[in-house]
């Protein structure tokens, strides 16, 4: 007899076990299943998708080591700490990221146990229909569950004709297993995943060299967020062409070879000891045997829903990077509560327009809320306050005088429409940012609320003022 269920939440990412505890916290009988072993020395499921295992948690991690070595390199001295020239231990690097990552994903199967959520390894499928339920195969076992949440996330983008074996040519996964410092590193795509990895391994002693399809640098950023995120990074040492056509792509025994065309039509070639190749990420939706009941897909090929990600079938739901909207474990998080909620009975609610993005480069690159082009494209009239960090005491105390804030604000009820960080901190000083949009907050607000000093917060507070020109230390 199949094994009965109120919800089964079908992946264990960020969304999915997420999901599941805040279901099993309103009482429901819950089980979630997961497939993909990662990095897994037995081979077995583990939970934590994408993000925990071969994302964002690992490449945080390689990224505080790398910033930490040119730190002993480049800064010490200026400080007057005095020591010889810094040597990487690469095995040790990476064993250090594992450990991280075998303890956060090891520490969710302990709140799955906390919260009496059974876990099933295997694939989940679809297989029919079942009275006011669904009838689904997970490994080899039938299960019905009365409600269904499809966590199953995303997947790199490859490029076509190009085989990733995670050695030469990297994705994600094996650009945080790269086992000593390639001479010379070439990179397809200058998002997220490409600048971050990219400053990981310049840090390191690599060539860096980044090829990017879009005419213009960090396009889903504001435009002044972009233009001073290319002269700094540019000034690091990553050498971004943007505007670039790929051609074929050679692998060797030891080495790849990228032929492009750059934005003004020229023929060029790089040859590189290793390649990344990071143009973006598709939807997991293969395996799911959605066609056979029904299940509607958009035509990016990920799952449709409505605002609180609800399917074309009755109890059936999805979240995170398998349905519309930015392909973030925190979106994915919270879209898992509202779930969750929802099915409970409860109101719930995400705002896409209010989920914060950042991008973990020296400077952290933050925003949330609408740009400034988003906003003239609109024809909304604005007023903007922007303060250098170079204005602010705790930020040359730390040596990190780089960057600025830029609130924006409406121009008649001063509602704070979007606030865009580049400089220290960035990716936790947009949390205030995010939470005085959410309340509605005026600048005025921001600008009347006390900030501690000296902190690197102030940078917002005077940004905040500034929107009104009164800004007092700039």
């Amino acid at each position: 007899m199949a094994q009965q269920l109120d919800i089964l939440v079908i992946g264990g990412g960020p969304g999915g076990y997420v999901a599941a505890i805040r279901a099993a916290q309103l009482g429901f009988k819950v089980a979630c299943c997961e497939s993909n072993p990662y990095a897994d020395p037995k081979g077995e499921p583990r939970l934590g998708g994408t993000c925990l295992n071969v994302g964002c948690i690992p490449s945080k991690a390689l990224l505080h080591t790398s910033h930490l070595f040119e730190e002993a390199g480049h800064a010490f001295a200026s400080q007057g700490i005095v020591v010889g020239a810094p040597k990487i231990d690469v095995a040790r690097m990476l064993a250090r990221k594992n450990g991280i990552v075998d303890q956060l994903t090891g520490g969710i199967k302990g709140l799955f146990k906390k919260n009496k959520i059974t876990f099933l390894p295997g694939h989940g499928a679809f297989i029919a229909k079942a009275g006011e339920g669904w009838k689904l195969k997970v490994g080899a076992e039938d299960v019905e569950a009365k409600q269904v949440v499809v966590a199953t996330g995303s997947k790199a983008r490859h490029l076509p004709g190009v085989t990733v074996d995670n050695k030469l040519v990297c994705d994600n996964v094996g650009a945080l297993d790269i086992d000593a410092v390639p001479k010379r590193l070439a990179i397809i795509g200058a998002g997220v995943i490409g600048l971050e990895m990219g400053s990981v391994w310049r840090r390191l002693g690599s060539e860096v060299v980044v090829l990017e399809a879009a005419p213009d640098f960090l396009p889903m950023a504001d435009a002044d967020v972009a233009r001073e995120a290319a002269k700094i990074l540019a000034k690091q040492g990553l050498a971004i062409h943007t505007g670039v056509k790929i051609g074929e792509v050679k692998v060797g025994k030891k080495n790849v070879a990228i032929a492009y065309t750059d934005k003004d039509g020229k023929a060029a070639q790089l040859d590189a000891d290793r390649l990344i190749v990071s143009i973006g990420r598709i939807p997991n939706v293969e395996g799911l045997n959605a066609g056979a009941v029904g299940l509607k897909l958009t035509e990016r090929g990920q799952i449709e829903v409505d605002d609180h990600c609800r399917t074309n079938l009755p109890g059936v739901w999805a979240i995170g990077d398998v349905v519309r909207g930015p392909m973030l474990a925190h979106k994915a998080m919270e879209e898992g509560v509202m779930v969750a909620e929802i099915i409970a009975g409860q109101a719930g609610h995400v705002d896409l327009d209010l989920v914060p993005s950042v991008i973990y480069t020296t400077p952290e690159i933050a925003w949330v809320g609408k740009t400034e082009q988003q906003l003239k494209a609109a024809g909304v009239a604005y007023k903007a306050g922007k303060i250098p960090f170079l204005a602010n005491g705790r930020a040359l105390g730390v040596g990190a005088p780089e960057g600025f804030v830029k609130m924006l604000a409406d121009e008649k009820t001063d509602r704070i429409l979007g606030v865009h960080i580049i400089g220290a901190g960035a990716s936790d000083l947009v949390a205030e940012a995010t939470v005085a949009i959410e309340f509605s907050a005026a600048s005025e607000d921001l600008a009347r609320i006390c900030h501690a000093h000296p902190t690197l917060s102030e940078v917002v507070h005077e940004a905040a003022l500034a929107c009104d020109k009164r800004a007092l230390h700039f």
